[in-house]
């Protein structure tokens, strides 16, 4: 990270795909320090129960996890911490999904992606077969994203009224469509600056946040960044 971040016209660094289990401290540091690190870590946990990462063999339990959270959180201060959870796992009994569900409601992630269970040949969960009923994954998966939205929008709240380093992933007919440091390409939230001018694709602006929604930040140009 640090030699990648001394190459000259490279602006952001996203950390993606994080594996929790022998997770490097000494890279929180970087995190902390490096103003070409983006303040954003993607970790995908996959779930909290202790009997459901065993099956899955992650190789962690609910404790370490949480233990970790706290450690990134302590020591890189705003960051955003996008994970991914998995419901509808073959041995999920309603205990595990509510723990599941508190642990979304306890921790806030201020990204994530959820998916339902599918059996796939070949992995660890393949002999334990696919016996939780689709609709039973629906309606956890909707579940926890109810919760989520509503956690997205606060933290998008705070936003709302600061000055955002923004870059420009489109353009198209004077709206322009980018992201903060806090967002990944395609997977997270968009910034949405409408009736722009000069603004370039690929290029970084500060925008001043006017309003939001639970997945999106809209706002206007302030400062072009040379």
């Amino acid at each position: 990270l640090e030699k990648l971040s001394s190459i000259n016209g490279v602006e952001w660094i996203r950390l993606m795909y994080a594996f929790p289990t022998g997770f490097p401290s000494d890279v929180l540091k970087v995190l902390a320090e490096n103003p070409k690190i983006c303040k954003y870590l993607d970790i995908p946990l996959q779930h909290i129960s202790d009997p459901v990462l065993a099956s899955m063999k992650r190789g962690t339990n609910s404790r370490d996890v949480k233990s970790l959270i706290e450690k990134i959180r302590n020591e890189v201060p705003g960051i955003a911490l996008r994970t991914t959870l998995i419901v509808g796992y073959p041995n999920e009994g309603e205990k595990e999904f509510l723990e599941l569900k508190h642990f979304v409601e306890e921790i806030k992630f201020e990204r994530l992606g959820l998916f339902t269970y599918s059996q796939e040949e070949d992995t660890a969960a393949s002999d334990l077969g696919d016996p939780i009923p689709e609709e039973v994954k629906q309606e956890r998966f909707n579940s926890i994203m109810e919760v989520q939205k509503k956690i997205s929008l606060a933290h998008n709240n705070l936003l709302v009224g600061k000055n955002i380093h923004t870059i420009i992933d489109t353009m198209e007919d004077g709206t322009g469509i980018g992201r903060t440091q806090y967002d990944a390409p395609e997977i997270d939230n968009a910034v949405t600056l409408h009736d722009v001018k000069n603004v370039k694709q690929g290029n970084f602006y500060n925008v001043l946040i006017d309003d939001c929604d639970a997945y999106d930040l809209f706002g206007r140009l302030v400062i072009e960044e040379l």
